[in-house]
């Protein structure tokens, strides 16, 4: 189970948050390091998090159609 770490970018579903999250890749030829970031859904229950939140997630059992994710803690 791979617990991924991201900041909370949007709020407005009911029970679900959208978790961005960022990672360092290195370039295969020129050696320099890039920023990649991807967008998850994630189920967010108690709606207690507000954007610029930096959150845990982890994967579970597909909940809908794009949520596939479950918020684990709050940092």
């Amino acid at each position: 189970m791979k617990i991924l770490t991201g900041t909370v970018i949007s709020n407005k579903m009911p029970k679900t948050v959208v978790i961005e999250v960022e990672r360092l890749v290195k370039h295969p030829f020129y050696q320099k390091y890039m920023r990649l970031s991807k967008k998850y859904k994630a189920h967010n229950p108690n709606l207690t998090l507000n954007i610029g939140d930096q959150v845990s997630i982890k994967p579970v059992r597909p909940i809908s159609k794009d949520k596939h994710y479950q918020v684990v803690a709050k940092l």
